[in-house]
């Protein structure tokens, strides 16, 4: 393996794919290097649990065509991970000792699926979603239809893998400890939606309940205990309840780590020449006075081209709004907003909510900080012009379908 310095970027996901082309693009030419801890080239998660779960190609979730990074001059190591990072050497360990030495070096190592800590974890049939061949596995499992399938967790991952078990014609019941699914991300009647939703698809959704231990017999999975003793049956479980951030590396080399990888706003780490982004890293935001870490796909495509050009050495102070989306069924939704600011507040509805064709919006004070559209389209932008503005709104007008939301938007923030 050459040793010639250069950039180094630790991680083969979007943020990664996405800091590789940048940087490039940036005008760095030299080398230039992505260390993927799995077998395969860059792709994109969110597929996972929506598209590629119910049927979708293998080549859609790919970031580029693998003849991209032989045309850039972008190598990828993949199945090869990183053991150790040495800052003060401008140096990384991989496994089978290589050395790998940087000029500036990037961590884009994303998250893993938190595991259920219970009895039952290690069961044939019970699935964590986290990689392409997770997916695989669980899709194999889901497709022949007919199967009795438990989700722990009541969020975006348990409902999506909810939406795909139900096109295969299985059985689903979803367990979650909260009193309505999705509560944490945007609160009880907008989750309220979701649970409608499910409900009318047939799946047996029970909330505010515990999970005791997942059972089996000859080591394959046949139902879950809850607390109190009873079983659901089970032949499929999966587990949905959060993802942890892969800071291990950060922490053993002596970087500033809470709730991720700190960084600043360029995405610069405590530590001279490393930066952190995706999943993984809790970046200052200009507009928010503080560090936020987002673990969606827009983040990761957004910050990651952002991250790239920090790592070219081009000024960067990223300010963008977060963003997500979820497909489950008939439903589309589209999410901008700092989720911070719009936690535990009653959002205003605008459109028909009963119908699931509507605009929600959380506000802090008199001003919007998030808003959701389901099934109604081509408004996102005007959303996040409303959110970015900071202006002050009249929540009559706000939800007041004949209003467009154009004209709540000053002049002087188009």
């Amino acid at each position: 393996m050459s040793n010639a310095s250069g950039l180094v970027i630790v991680g083969g996901g979007l943020a990664g794919a996405r800091a590789a082309e940048a940087a490039r693009q940036a005008g760095h030419a030299g080398r230039l290097v992505i260390v993927a801890a799995e077998d395969a080239m860059p792709y994109i998660r969110p597929p996972l649990s929506k598209e590629f779960l119910a049927g979708g190609e293998r080549t859609a979730v790919d970031v580029h065509p693998a003849e991209w990074y032989d045309e850039h001059r972008v190598e990828v190591l993949r199945g090869r991970r990183v053991t150790a990072l040495d800052p003060a050497a401008h140096a990384v360990t991989l496994d089978g000792d290589d050395t790998l030495r940087y000029d500036r070096l990037l961590l884009a190592t994303g998250a893993s699926p938190r595991g259920f800590r219970g009895p039952g974890a290690d069961l044939d049939g019970v699935h964590l979603l986290r990689t392409v061949d997770d997916s695989v596995a669980l899709r194999d499992a889901l497709a022949p239809g007919g199967r009795r399938v438990v989700i722990i967790g009541a969020g975006w991952i348990g409902l999506e893998v909810a939406s795909a078990a139900r096109g295969y014609g299985d059985e689903v019941v979803v367990l979650g400890r909260e009193t309505v699914p999705l509560n944490a991300a945007i609160g009880d009647s907008a989750g309220e939606v979701f649970a409608a939703l499910h409900r009318e698809h047939g799946v047996d959704l029970r909330m505010e309940t515990a999970v005791a231990g997942i059972v089996g017999e000859a080591g394959r999975v046949t139902g879950v205990e809850l607390d109190g003793g009873d079983t659901v049956p089970a032949d499929v479980v999966v587990i949905g309840i959060g993802a942890i951030p892969e800071t291990g590396l950060a922490e053993a080399a002596g970087l500033d780590v809470d709730d991720g990888v700190m960084t600043d706003a360029a995405f610069r780490t405590s530590a001279a020449d490393i930066l952190a982004v995706g999943d993984v890293a809790n970046v200052f935001h200009p507009v928010l006075g503080r560090r936020i870490r987002i673990e969606h796909w827009a983040n990761a495509e957004n910050a990651g081209k952002a991250a790239g050009r920090s790592l070219a050495g081009e000024p960067v102070d990223y300010d963008e709004i977060p963003y997500f989306y979820t497909d489950q069924y008939d439903l589309g939704m589209e999410y901008s907003g700092y989720g911070v600011l719009a936690a535990g507040v009653e959002p205003l509805f605008r459109g028909d909510r009963d119908g699931r064709e509507f605009i929600a919006f959380w506000l802090a004070g008199d001003r919007v900080v998030a808003g959701m559209n389901v099934n109604v389209w081509d408004v996102n932008e005007s959303v996040q012009r409303l959110i970015r503005s900071k202006a002050v709104v009249d929540p009559a007008r706000l939800v007041d379908m004949s209003v467009p939301l154009e004209e709540l938007v000053p002049e002087a923030s188009e």
